[in-house]
């Protein structure tokens, strides 16, 4: 037995002052009282703890001082882990049961669809667990709920609490305990034993407020016993006495001013039967009763008071003193969006490393801390964050959900390659053979398709690839998709156990077994911890759609955090606000300060409202708030704070967070204690850091480019060019330099798309096979001959069903008008899209074309059709610019087209496919077609000068149409009013 570490009677209730490193003086404090007792009684004190992290910092304060005993350092959750007389198998698990309730959940939305979407079934069984959690704590029975009343209340309310209702059956003594109601029971327990025999050696519960209903029962009973204490975080010794008991009046429809900081303090207090006057500073040393700085502490305490505040602020404000040395070490940092406090806030970081400083980064905003966690990245820092990474963003949790979201479903060539190209996909020893056939398939897929490719295409694919194992690689993937594509019904078991073979096949890849890197690290065990807990607790016979399941795995990921341990920098953590307790850095950044973010937005409750809440004696929405309030009050009691908030989010403009707000307003009306100098000191702090970030990240000045007008050797200039080439090179040189010289071509897009281009292929192939088949004479009949063809070429060419539905019908529009228009003009087609080349006499110059059709007309004459999906030209566009038939009729007048023979002129046709088949003609004889032929001349001689550059962009149609190789003329930073800069390359 421990002589008695305490020598006045219990109750015994401890505080630490905001701002102090809990830790550290709760591990000093300690030290001291036991000085002068054996090592060995240190290890008689029983410490309970509420955060694992506060019991390894706490481990770490004990040893600063070199070798010694510990006290046993235990969390107040773990007290459930004991066994308890009667007790048969372990408790049902946090997921085992929220999937119990996803069951129930279930059979409710199937019953009425309209309360919620499918997609929210297992967010709304966690918030059912959460209050049933809530009840156990809080010792609340269902039945309260039940005997509620709810005349007055919205229907939605009555539907909550028959579906409330069947929570009960959990309730019941025959019901396997879950983790709540185990850690109730055996609390309960535990104090019972303490009663029968109190226990001689120290007991202590420190870090905790007491916020929750079970902890709280154990540190009443603690405080009581003969050697127990609690020892609280940011207690606020300044407090006067008219404040705490202004704690219990509140609004109306509350318990009190549950949103204050101090608040858990009060109802602790309470609860144990002492007031405030009766809270000892710990180890009973005057000077441990001072904060960092006791004065900033006065300033926050007094502007965090229970409204209404102004009055005392009138009153008090004035007896502070002087507000501008106090608030040296205090910075304001108003951002204009959450890029630039993350970026300052990451220059503030590493400025205090460079300074051996610890730094701590204290903010609820997820999306903020991976902006300063990217940010860091830049000089190679990775902070400790203690959040970590959810596992829906490491590599195997991504995968995981991606073949989730696939199951079901034919993949589309993106969907498709982003599996194949995620860092787990083939990760076993063939991994490079992977990445290259990869490569290959992309290029391939994105040339020629399919859209959505299957296993016939990659074997296709594959044979003709010069790799052995191409083979084999595409017969694994092709199994893959295969599997993906399996829309079977099945049970919640057997589509866990479909998901991981998918998983672990693609990780394999060509490996004979194994599951390559997918359960590597500690992502890889996470992830896999995750689908063996569900697997585990799958309730039999569950059956969910993919689509539903799909939604389930994203819920079960959502709540589990992945922990890298290595490589991380210790000298920068990144904390939640609830850890404000356990910061003790040199530099505190708190951040994210703005209404919304903190305190948080008050998720909505589905089940009861406020009122009901109170009359069950449930705990209330401000508590959330005043928790965060304390938060914030102990972490700008540090002695180094930084407060942060970004202006404007992704939206509109924020609100600052209610205790800035409040302390701002505070110090700006203190004009006669410096407090409005001070606030605009804060903020010019501030305001140098977000100018010096700011200068990290100005950009290099770059000069504009010039509008380019490249000279390339004669050599390696161009001698040869299709009909379509030539009026781009007419409109825009700078287009053929790049493809004909620099022989760069524009990757097609990664997902086909049912586009202008896809149209015009498909438009253009149902007239060539149609002709090509001797359509009947009859119109009727070779119009549906016509629908034929379309149907055939859209089922091989479409992948999407829409779209062949809406260019079957734009076909079946023009079907009658084209046959009749091909009657009318008479003639026989000769030729349908065959290429053709001939050489420019004179010029050492090929000039090469697909026409559309070439009809023999009755008087020997020659006919060149070209079909327009669009506009078709006009003449004048014809005469400068569209010389597509023109060139055509110099071809056939060089004797190009074997099937006519050599033709001086032409007639020239333009038909529009749609409706009203528009047709512009026109009619080139001997004389025009030498004129074209000496045009074409003249233009090829001028690009045979030295001095003629293919200035980019020469002629455009419109100004905003987009060509394939602006980016590569840098376009935009210049426009077409510049000149252009002729310049030699090669």
């Amino acid at each position: 037995m421990v002589e008695a570490l305490f020598d006045r009677p219990g109750p015994r209730l401890f505080g630490l002052p905001p701002g102090a490193d809990f830790p550290a003086r709760l591990a000093a404090g300690l030290i001291r009282r036991m000085a002068g007792r054996p090592p060995e009684a240190m290890a008689r004190v029983t410490l309970y703890l509420n955060t694992q992290r506060l019991r390894r910092r706490l481990r770490e304060a004990f040893l600063t001082g070199g070798a010694t005993f510990l006290p046993r350092m235990r969390l107040v959750t773990e007290i459930g882990a004991e066994p308890l007389p009667g007790e048969a198998g372990p408790p049902v698990s946090r997921l085992g049961r929220r999937l119990e309730l996803a069951v129930l959940v279930d059979r409710l939305l199937t019953a009425q669809p309209d309360l919620a979407p499918r997609s929210a079934l297992y967010d709304l069984a966690d918030s059912l667990a959460a209050l049933m959690d809530e009840l156990r704590a809080e010792s609340v029975p269902p039945a309260r709920l039940a005997a509620l009343d709810m005349e007055g209340h919205a229907a939605h309310w009555a539907r909550a609490r028959s579906f409330v209702s069947l929570v009960e059956r959990f309730f019941g003594p025959d019901s396997p305990p879950d983790a709540e109601a185990r850690l109730r029971r055996a609390t309960e327990t535990l104090i019972a034993r303490w009663q029968a025999h109190p226990p001689n050696d120290p007991v202590i519960v420190a870090g905790s407020t007491g916020s929750r209903g079970t902890t709280a029962l154990l540190m009443a009973a603690v405080a009581r016993l003969p050697q127990g204490a609690l020892v609280v975080p940011g207690f606020d010794f300044g407090q006067p006495a008219a404040v705490w008991q202004a704690l219990d009046s509140g609004a109306a429809g509350t318990t009190g001013q549950e949103d204050h900081p101090q608040y858990r303090f009060h109802r602790l207090m309470g609860r144990i039967g002492i007031g405030p006057e009766s809270v000892r500073p710990w180890d009973d040393r005057a000077d441990d009763r001072a904060a960092p700085d006791p004065l900033r502490n006065a300033l926050v305490s007094l502007a965090l008071r229970p409204a209404p505040v102004t009055d005392q602020w009138i009153a008090e404000g004035p007896g502070l003193p002087d507000l501008r040395p106090l608030s040296q070490r205090l910075t304001l940092l108003e951002a204009p969006d959450p890029r630039a406090e993350a970026q300052a806030i990451a220059l503030l970081l590493r400025g205090a490393v460079e300074r051996g400083e610890k730094a701590v980064l204290l903010t609820p905003d997820r999306d903020l801390t991976r902006r300063v966690t990217a940010a860091l990245d830049r000089w190679g820092l990775r902070p400790d964050d203690s959040a970590g990474q959810p596992l829906t963003h490491s590599p195997p949790g991504r995968l995981l959900r991606m073949i989730a979201r696939a199951m079901g479903r034919r993949l589309a060539v993106d969907e498709c390659l982003a599996l194949m190209k995620h860092p787990l996909a083939f990760s076993g020893a063939d991994r490079g053979l992977h990445l290259l056939l990869t490569r290959e398939l992309e290029l391939s897929l994105r040339q020629r398709g399919p859209a959505f490719p299957d296993p016939a295409a990659l074997r296709h694919w594959a044979e003709a690839r010069k790799e052995p194992l191409a083979p084999h690689w595409a017969e694994r993937m092709g199994a893959i998709l295969v599997g993906l594509a399996d829309t079977a019904a099945a049970t919640l078991p057997e589509r866990i156990a479909r998901h991981r073979n998918l998983a672990e096949a693609l990780a394999r890849g060509t490996d004979p077994g194994g599951s390559g890197a997918l359960w590597e690290r500690a992502a890889g065990a996470e992830a896999l911890a995750a689908m063996d807990e569900l697997a585990r607790e799958a309730p039999e016979g569950f059956a969910l759609s993919l689509k539903d399941y799909a939604a389930l795995l994203d819920g079960v990921f959502s709540r589990r955090q992945v922990r890298e341990v290595v490589s991380l920098d210790p000298r920068i953590e990144i904390l939640g606000p609830q850890e404000a307790r356990l910061a003790g850095g040199d530099l505190l950044v708190m951040a994210g300060l703005n209404e919304g973010v903190w305190p948080a937005q008050i998720p909505p409750d589905p089940w009861l409202n406020r009122r009901m809440r109170i009359e069950a004696g449930l705990l209330l929405p401000e508590r959330r708030i005043g928790l965060s309030a304390h938060d914030f009050q102990m972490a700008i009691g540090a002695p180094d704070v930084v407060l942060s908030r970004a202006l404007r989010d992704a939206e509109a403009e924020t609100v600052p967070a209610r205790w800035l707000n409040r302390l701002t307003n505070l110090m700006g009306g203190l004009s006669s204690n410096g407090g409005a100098e001070a606030l605009s000191a804060m903020r010019a702090r501030g305001q140098r850091l977000l100018a010096e970030a700011a200068a990290v990240e100005r950009p290099v000045p770059v000069p504009a480019a010039p509008r380019p007008s490249p000279r390339p050797p004669l050599a390696a200039r161009p001698a040869r060019l299709s009909l379509t080439e030539v009026e781009r090179l007419i409109r825009d040189p700078y287009a053929i330099y790049a493809s004909h010289v620099l022989h760069l071509r524009p990757l097609p897009p990664l997902r086909p798309l049912a586009d202008a281009r896809l149209r015009g292929e498909v438009l253009h192939r149902v007239p060539e096979r149609f002709l090509k088949q001797a359509p009947p004479p009859d119109p009727r009949e070779a119009a549906d001959l016509l629908m034929r063809i379309t149907d055939e070429v859209l089922a091989e060419a479409v992948a999407w069903p829409a779209m062949r539905a809406v260019w079957r019908t734009r076909m079946a529009e023009i079907a009658r008008p084209f046959v009749e228009g091909l009657r009318a003009a008479g003639g026989t087609p000769v030729s349908l899209e065959r290429k053709y080349e001939v050489e420019i006499p004179g010029l050492d110059f090929r000039l090469v074309g697909k026409p559309d059709r070439l009809d023999l007309l009755d008087d020997g004459s020659l006919r060149i059709v070209d079909y327009k999906t669009g506009t078709p030209p006009s003449e004048k566009q014809q005469q400068a610019f569209a010389k597509q038939l023109h060139l055509a009729a110099v071809m056939a007048a060089l004797g190009a087209f074997p099937e006519v023979g050599p033709q001086p002129s032409a007639r020239l046709a333009y038909v529009a496919l749609r409706r009203d088949m528009k047709e512009v003609a026109s009619e080139l004889g001997e004389e025009d077609v030498l004129r074209v032929l000496e045009e074409f001349r003249r233009l090829i001689l001028a690009y045979r000068q030295p001095s003629r550059g293919y200035t980019a962009r020469r002629a455009m149609v419109e100004t905003r149409d987009f060509g394939d190789y602006d980016d590569l003329a840098r376009y935009g930073e210049w426009d077409v009013t510049a000149d252009p800069r002729p310049e030699d390359v090669g």
